[in-house]
């Protein structure tokens, strides 16, 4: 049996006794005694990890709205207990494959739409505030700090050097250089389009905040293992340091920024 498919049984029996009805939690009560022999520790341990895995994991289950047939869990679970499951090793394995990239698509789907509601509620807010420009694009920016008269401005071919911090609109920080302590060097035309844009805007010495919308940064994407859901409005805040000379060669430097291996 294949890691996810262990994974994947593992979770479905999980949900399945501890999303019971009521009725079904009279039939499966809460245990009065505590085991005291070992090897019935050892199976209370199990069946308490378990548990704990699905208390972790309700909240967001019920979020996605992602129901199963508890009955029928419990029937495939006893089933094959007893070696007499109705399913192949084929079916089982192609069924919890379509599964789990249902649920992926349903989660997807619920966590970008709210993400792309409270972006859009966000920028909403954020157009109306003194010292806010707006792009054509829908690119939202505010200069926080100017630079010296004169300092360099980048072109989109660029490699750029900078200290930037980008947060969601709640305020979650999902990458920081300045956390880092290392500024991020990069081609400017490697990065997100709200970046390329943005930082063209801007002379070395500069410190800009840009409120970047979806379809200039990773659009419809689930990006760093859901650190940043679809449909995420971002918000930078990026100090431009430098803009470098351009190699010799084409070649792109090894040091790419942060923000582009997110992608």
């Amino acid at each position: 049996m294949s890691y996810l498919k262990k994974t994947l049984a593992l979770s479905l029996v999980a949900i399945a006794i501890s999303g019971c009805t009521q009725q079904k939690q009279e039939t499966y009560p809460v245990s009065e005694k505590a085991p005291t022999e070992e090897q019935a520790k050892m199976a209370y341990a199990l069946g308490a990890s378990v548990g704990t895995f699905v208390n972790s994991n309700l909240d967001e289950q019920d979020k996605m709205e992602f129901v199963l047939d508890r009955n029928q869990v419990i029937a495939g679970f006893v089933d094959s207990l007893k070696d007499k499951s109705k399913l192949t090793e084929e079916e089982q394995q192609q069924l919890l494959t379509d599964m789990q990239k249902q649920f992926t698509e349903k989660k997807a789907a619920n966590l970008g739409a709210e993400a792309q509601a409270t972006g859009e509620a966000y920028r909403a807010e954020n157009v109306d505030k003194e010292g806010v420009t707006v792009t054509e694009s829908g690119l939202q920016y505010e200069v926080l700090t100017e630079g010296a008269e004169g300092g360099k401005q980048p072109a989109a071919d660029d490699i750029v050097e900078v200290h930037y911090e980008g947060t969601l609109v709640d305020g979650t920080v999902f990458d920081s250089s300045v956390e880092r302590g290392e500024p991020a060097v990069f081609p400017l035309n490697r990065v997100i389009p709200g970046w390329t844009e943005g930082v063209q805007l801007m002379s070395v010495g500069d410190k800009y905040r840009f409120v970047i919308p979806p379809e200039l940064a990773y659009g419809d994407r689930e990006v760093g293992g859901g650190t940043i859901p679809p449909k995420s409005t971002l918000i930078f805040e990026v100090e431009l340091l430098d803009v470098k000379d351009k190699p010799a060669t084409e070649a792109a430097p090894e040091a790419a920024a942060e923000i582009e291996a997110q992608g």
